[in-house]
């Protein structure tokens, strides 16, 4: 069954191709909070608070699963994996899992913020400031976050993992999503 997720669709036939979709989705909601923190916390217009509430909302309660996808799903199969090329992809795996740690309560505190802004209308400036910190430095992470799974581990993990560890992680990846 298809997918949309961002400008790609993928098929749970490819759960590397459906991870790097998620990317997009990642990159879409990320640069509508972008766009929020130069509002500098002014008054939303209704369409500025209906895409703020979005992109909490996708960080909130999307990303998670996409962290699952490849902490519980994907990981623990390449490291199973004896191959000298994923051994050497192995510490960047260690990087990655890291980062899904040290993202996390920047998510909360731009959650924190975002909700704030929309319950009251506006941020104080300190507020605001914090909120464009905490955006810049997750935009800061994601890029090469991404830029390293897309480029290198996905496609890694496509070549070197049996197309049945695959099923099962596309199995996995439905199953968070409810889709089974």
């Amino acid at each position: 069954m298809p997918v949309q997720i961002g400008a790609k669709a993928s098929n749970f036939s490819d759960p590397t191709g459906l991870m790097s979709d998620c990317h997009r989705r990642i990159e879409m909601f990320l640069n509508a909070l972008k766009t929020a923190a130069t509002f500098h916390g002014r008054k939303l217009t209704e369409d500025e608070r209906r895409g703020l509430e979005g992109a909490l909302r996708y960080f909130r309660e999307a990303a998670p699963k996409h962290n699952a996808d490849e902490e519980e799903s994907l990981f623990p199969r390449l490291r199973r994996t004896q191959n000298k090329e994923v051994e050497c992809a192995l510490a960047e795996v260690a990087r990655l899992e890291n980062e899904h740690r040290w993202a996390a309560p920047l998510h909360d505190e731009v959650d924190f913020l975002g909700r704030k802004w929309l319950v009251e209308g506006e941020l104080s400036a300190h507020d605001a400031q914090s909120f464009n910190k905490a955006i810049a430095q997750l935009d800061a992470m994601y890029r090469a976050h991404i830029d390293y799974e897309d480029r290198v581990l996905f496609p890694l993990a496509a070549r070197v993992l049996p197309h049945d560890e695959l099923q099962q992680v596309a199995y996995e990846m439905a199953k968070r999503r409810n889709l089974i």
